[in-house]
């Protein structure tokens, strides 16, 4: 069993909190987000910075599409770009796994409106093309992290928070009095599956990470992730037979564990009693399994959000 952040930390000394993380999270170290760095450095922000072939900048509503890359975006590249050479430098003659996050294609959809405004998610040739334009983009970040960092084995943590509320057509339009239409589950799988074999292709493990409620466990797991990242509160024996199920085909399972009682013995019984109820023991859960804070932690004060991580390392060495 391991231990490693969801992505978001507080503050802005990136290179200290890079430090951290190594330090801490030693088995599974990964590239953190810091919000507080302004928009570019959060997780849409991020998305944009990633996007191959289409333009987009920040207004006062949001990111949204442009004809070619504006400033903002321009200013998103040039931060990961600098996160990375701090990365390199922190991880020097590193070898194991190292998690990157980005965001989803529904995520992004449901977030980044179109040129004349309105989201993505209106135009179902414009959610294409964002599928297409984030799923290269993932494969280039992904080949120079790993250029970066060679002795690393690439995990890459696709984030859809907003994907639940997308399959049952609850994003609010731009005027706020009505709602985009649902988005079924073929076409849903399609864009997952872009971003997954977009991962595979550049040689990494692709994981998906949601902290919403009523997780699609079938549609992710069909869609090929190697691992679900999920908040354990929101879990309940009526969704035990999808997760049972998704373990069993060989997806590992990340339960996010409740961040208000640090006692690494309750967290470890927590995960444990999550385990033993989807029918597994030990044996087979040990070995595949990946407990995680509930959520970001760029909402935390810096020290709580180092000892959640540091409780959670130590839970999975009892």
């Amino acid at each position: 069993m391991r231990a490693t952040g969801v992505g978001s930390m507080p503050g802005e000394d990136f290179r200290g909190v890079v430090r951290f993380v190594v330090e801490t999270c030693a088995d599974l170290p990964f590239l953190p987000e810091l919000p507080a760095r302004g928009d570019g450095a959060g997780m849409i922000g991020r998305g944009a910075a990633l996007l191959d072939g289409i333009g987009a900048d920040l207004q006062p509503a949001g990111w949204r599409l442009t004809d070619r890359p504006g400033h903002d975006q321009r200013r998103a590249r040039s931060l990961l770009a600098q996160d990375l050479d701090v990365l390199e430098e922190e991880l020097q003659g590193y070898e194991g796994d190292l998690k990157i996050q980005v965001p989803g294609p529904w995520t992004l959809s449901a977030t980044i409106e179109r040129p004349r405004g309105d989201r993505i998610l209106a135009d179902h040739g414009a959610r294409r093309e964002l599928a297409q334009s984030l799923a290269s983009g993932i494969a280039t970040h992904v080949v120079e992290v790993g250029r970066r960092v060679p002795g690393a084995s690439m995990v890459v943590q696709v984030d859809e928070p907003a994907l639940r509320l997308v399959l049952d057509g609850q994003i609010p339009t731009a005027s706020g009095i009505g709602r985009h239409r649902r988005i079924h589950d073929p076409e849903a799988d399609a864009a997952l599956s872009d971003v997954v074999d977009a991962i595979r292709s550049a040689g990494a493990r692709p994981v998906v990470h949601s902290c919403a409620e009523a997780l699609p466990v079938s549609l992710l797991s069909g869609a090929g992730f190697a691992a679900i990242s999920f908040d354990l509160r929101l879990v309940g024996p009526p969704s035990y037979d999808a997760f049972a199920a998704a373990f069993e085909a060989g997806v590992d399972l990340w339960p996010g564990t409740p961040d208000t009682d640090l006692d690494p013995s309750a967290l470890r019984r927590r995960v444990d009693g999550f385990f033993v109820g989807l029918g597994f023991g030990d044996a087979d859960a040990i070995p595949r399994a990946v407990v995680t804070p509930t959520c970001g932690l760029a909402g935390s004060a810096p020290d709580q959000a180092r000892r959640i991580l540091r409780a959670l390392v130590d839970a999975t060495r009892l």
